[in-house]
């Protein structure tokens, strides 16, 4: 098997709000990526409330989603999720940098997120770009045999814009 990095390039990675049509589909990368998904119903209630929902499309098909909360000058990344043969080709991590960039542009001056101590990858993507642990939620995730603590990281969006920049230069918007 080819190392991540072996792997060609997909076609070109765009990106549009998450519709309601989109649900069975990323609840289907949902299900495939984690043991303990979120709901169709989550799902919904993030749209419903106005979360930033985003849907990543290669030119066949939905290659992954992002979901982000913004308030009180904070940002939460909530949920992040790559179709299993686009990881580690950059995609999260651009899927990532344009959900930091719209909290940034938006006036907020702090992203948070959670992750499990067990996610090696998703630690090191989270800390390339800045992030850094400042706390544990202990219990906070399902899992087999019992619960997962949390590490909780963030990052200081008024420091991070270079990165950014390097970042959204990769990514085009679909209308």
């Amino acid at each position: 098997m080819a190392a991540a990095h072996d792997r060609v390039q997909p076609a070109p990675i765009t990106h549009r709000r998450m519709t309601e049509a989109d649900l069975e589909t990323v609840m289907e990368l949902e299900s495939a990526a984690y043991m303990f998904p979120w709901s169709t119903g989550i799902f919904r209630d993030c749209l419903r409330v106005g979360y930033t929902c985003r849907v990543l499309r290669t030119q066949e098909a939905i290659g992954g989603y992002g979901i982000m909360s913004m308030g009180a000058g904070e940002a939460h990344i909530l949920n992040i999720c790559i179709r299993a043969d686009l990881r580690g080709l950059g995609i999260g991590r651009r899927l990532l940098a344009w959900l930091l960039g719209e909290a940034r542009d938006a006036g907020h001056g702090w992203a948070f997120l959670e992750v499990r101590p067990s996610n090696r990858p998703a630690i090191q993507l989270y800390q390339s770009l800045g992030f850094a642990p400042v706390g544990l939620r202990r219990g906070y995730y399902q899992a087999v045999g019992g619960r997962e603590d949390a590490i909780v990281y963030r990052l200081d969006l008024d420091v991070w814009g270079a990165a950014r920049e390097r970042a959204l230069k990769l990514v085009r918007r679909e209308s």
